[in-house]
């Protein structure tokens, strides 16, 4: 069954969406590298060792246990025409019994995005989320600011819900995040952005 899950992937039109490997160490640095500057307003802070060969083995190791655990589903987007990674998108915080939820999260590198490929990949999760995980609601946030995140989220089929105050730690600051979700049997229609 584990092994089933570790060679898990997700396919969209362009994408194939899957687990980190110990062989992607040089490629995602080299995104992560690049885009820093293109991500570092909306993330945390990162550690001194973020880019090293030990932080991203770590990231493989906790990626297979929280597969395995049925924790959490962390998924490389890999683009199928050439192989090359443009981001990440992980299904977090997976939770069982009346909640049946979990918490998206995700990353494009700087030359990839503006293309759609996190709009395809947030949607073939949410579908997975869904139907195979059996999952009633998948829940996101961002920063107010986060124009193209709000975006995609919206035209992803989710909706507005809130704010939470101090949601996070984003680049050193603790930050109000607005909340959306996506609900499996979705009733309430279109909702209006404040």
């Amino acid at each position: 069954m584990l092994t089933r899950k570790r060679n898990l992937r997700v396919e969209t039109e362009r994408l194939s969406l899957r687990l980190p490997r110990h062989a992607d160490f040089r490629d995602w640095v080299a995104l992560r590298d690049e885009s820093r500057m293109f991500l570092k307003p909306w993330e945390p802070s990162w550690a001194v060792d973020h880019l090293t060969r030990k932080s991203f083995t770590n990231r493989v190791y906790w990626a297979q246990r929280a597969v395995g655990q049925g924790s959490a589903l962390p998924l490389f987007m890999v683009r199928r025409a050439d192989e090359a990674l443009v981001g990440a998108i992980t299904l977090d915080n997976i939770r069982r019994g009346p909640a049946q939820s979990g918490t998206l999260g995700y990353w494009i590198g700087q030359p990839h995005a503006r293309q759609g490929y996190m709009r395809e990949a947030i949607e073939a999760v949410v579908h997975h989320a869904f139907r195979a995980l059996d999952l009633s609601r998948v829940e996101a946030a961002c920063l107010p600011e986060n124009t193209p995140s709000r975006g995609v989220l919206e035209k992803s089929g989710f909706k507005y819900e809130g704010v939470a105050q101090s949601y996070l730690q984003i680049d050193g600051r603790w930050r109000n995040h607005v909340l959306y979700a996506n609900l499996r049997n979705d009733r309430r229609g279109r909702t209006d952005v404040g």
